[in-house]
């Protein structure tokens, strides 16, 4: 690593924008915060350290920051697709939180956007950083051939600020939160989904969807089912993989992680992961290097093209319908 840190701006410093803020500014001497982008950028950032960073009310002026080299985007993903534009053409590297686009169109132009302009772009899938979730991965060896991959994703309702769901599209929990379970059978699995059946409690734009049944099947012939909702209190997060020689069963919430084989059983249990510490360290280590990132950009695209097709799916009343790849 060079020994001068790397300038950093941040577009977006809501709740999650500001564990990003604080993770640069405590965590990472390998770079600096120099400039953050908000709503209201005559609030500053009352965070520890910050008293120099300067505070813009535009994406463009932050971007237009000779001291700024890499650009962090952590905004509602109705913004992500021109925001992707102009640091592009400044040729400043891309970290975006997930979900990369609302909409799969969006999330195919900024990829190839960037790989024209050989910019390099990095989706923030932190869920593919918890320890639990690599561990299953790590031993994906033992279950044999893949056979089913039952995913279960519960968070919290919350007060959101008017206008939320514009933010999203007009859509809700699939694209909020189920989009870690749709990448993470792409990253678990290695295989590429073919098609889904899906429904939900409510149909965007009318209104958010809050509760969302789905299978995925891959063209590797692995059945995924996935039940991803909002709920009153109580954050779930497990994972069951079964496979033709046995089964790993996670709990990324409660950091555990079981195989079965046959008459033979082990158990793990995890430390604590910090995510978004480990997803800014990963991009800053590709940037600095020069090398691959680690999440693409076209890993972020599959992710919303299989969020589009359980969306055109649910419209239907669950009918199959295949994934489309817009790049």
């Amino acid at each position: 690593m060079s020994e001068r840190p790397l300038g950093l701006g941040l577009i977006g410093v809501g709740r999650h924008g500001l564990r990003y803020a604080r993770h640069i500014l405590q965590d990472l001497p390998s770079a600096s915060l120099r400039a953050v982008c908000r709503q209201h950028p005559h609030r500053g950032l009352d965070l520890p350290g910050a008293e120099s960073v300067m505070v813009y009310g535009q994406a463009q002026a932050l971007i237009d920051d000779p001291s700024v080299e890499a650009v962090i985007v952590v905004t509602p993903p109705i913004f992500t697709r021109e925001t992707c534009r102009l640091a592009v053409q400044a040729c400043k590297p891309l970290l975006i939180e997930k979900p990369l686009a609302v909409s799969a169109a969006d999330a195919g132009a900024m990829v190839v956007e960037a790989q024209r302009a050989g910019v390099p772009l990095m989706t923030a899938q932190t869920l593919r950083f918890d320890f639990t979730i690599q561990e299953m991965r790590k031993h994906r060896h033992r279950i044999g051939r893949s056979e089913r991959l039952i995913l279960t994703s519960y968070i919290e309702q919350k007060a959101i600020a008017p206008g939320h769901a514009d933010g999203y599209g007009k859509r809700g929990a699939l694209l909020e939160i189920g989009v870690h379970m749709l990448d993470l059978v792409r990253f678990l699995t290695g295989e590429e989904v073919r098609d889904v059946r899906c429904t939900m409690d409510r149909l965007p734009p009318i209104a958010p969807e809050a509760v969302v049944s789905a299978q995925l099947t891959t063209h590797g012939g692995t059945t995924c089912l996935l039940d991803i909702a909002r709920v009153p209190e109580g954050r779930v997060g497990l994972a069951e993989w079964i496979g033709s020689k046995g089964r790993l069963q996670a709990d990324w919430i409660g950091r555990r992680l079981r195989w079965t084989g046959g008459v033979e059983s082990q158990e793990w249990e995890l430390p604590p992961s910090q995510t978004v510490l480990a997803t800014l360290t990963a991009f800053l280590q590709a940037v600095e290097h020069r090398t691959p990132m680690p999440i693409t950009g076209e890993d972020g695209l599959r992710a919303v093209e299989i969020a589009e097709a359980c969306y055109r799916s649910a419209e239907t009343g669950g009918a199959p319908i295949l994934v489309d790849h817009h790049s």
